[in-house]
């Protein structure tokens, strides 16, 4: 299994699929990584704050998979906000991981009322432009957070992973990721299952031979997304991989984007999250 490719704005390339590993037991990463490399994942995404990175390395380390042909993503979780700190936060990660170099490294929430996000992006800049690593991103920022690190730096985002799936399809806010230059990641892409037994999802899903979560990460791989859903569950892992052998019609993109809803949101709000 191939994953198409993403290229990024400053030319790093990401696959379009991977596997999200939030509450996954660090104990249980590595036999979980390993399956998921075996079934065709290059992609891995972990954070500081899921508390498994150390698990996620060992399963890379334990792969037959070559660390180069590995894409992992990690973020500095919201207490370690502030240069100096994000510094030694990535550090910390960083022997976590047992890597020397790190593909994409994320703040994972803006805290606007910490008021740290543009200083913790400097160290970002600093620790791509040492090297250590590849792409620099964002979770959770919305539109001004965006606009404010671009005007106070001149740096923009590669990336800014989001709650989108079908009952919150963030159009606006994929509006402005096109506007500056970012890619759109989707957490929770799923919609933590609440939307699988949405009726239009599974006519579409039975026209396949697939399953509505099938549908789903199909739609969002049509939307140019990049998509991590997470499972530790093997079969489900490879259900998840399996959607690039069809495509759907432009009636079903649209028939899927008729779900979108006002209150969709699961997460919190990155306006007011403050954790």
């Amino acid at each position: 299994m191939t994953v198409p490719m993403i290229t990024l704005n400053d030319g790093t390339k990401i696959p379009q699929l991977g596997l999200g590993v939030w509450k996954m037991p660090d104990d249980e990463a590595p036999g979980i990584i390993m399956s998921a490399l075996n079934n065709g994942y290059r992609h891995i995404d972990t954070a500081a704050a899921y508390g498994n990175e150390v698990g996620v390395g060992k399963g890379i380390a334990q792969s037959d998979v070559a660390r180069d042909e590995i894409f992992v993503t990690s973020k500095l979780w919201n207490d370690r906000q502030g240069f100096d700190e994000t510094l030694r936060a990535f550090d910390e990660s960083m022997g976590k991981l047992g890597f020397e170099t790190l593909d994409m490294y994320l703040i994972h929430w803006p805290m606007p009322a910490k008021d740290k996000y543009v200083e913790t992006w400097k160290a970002f800049i600093r620790l791509r432009d040492e090297g250590r690593v590849r792409a620099i991103g964002v979770s959770n920022f919305l539109p001004d957070h965006l606009e404010r690190l671009v005007d106070e730096t001149g740096v923009t985002p590669c990336v800014n992973q989001v709650e989108l799936h079908p009952r919150f399809q963030q159009a606006a806010q994929r509006k402005v990721h096109d506007k500056l230059g970012i890619a759109t990641e989707c957490w929770s892409p799923l919609g933590q299952g609440e939307v699988l037994g949405e009726p239009a999802l599974i006519e579409i899903a039975s026209r396949y031979g697939k399953s509505a979560a099938q549908v789903i990460l199909r739609w969002e791989i049509q939307l140019g997304l990049i998509t991590i859903p997470k499972s530790a569950n093997h079969d489900r892992m490879r259900e998840n991989i399996s959607v690039f052998d069809f495509e759907l019609s432009d009636a079903e993109m649209a028939q899927i984007a008729s779900l979108d809803s006002k209150d969709g949101r699961i997460g919190p709000d990155p306006a007011t999250a403050d954790f």
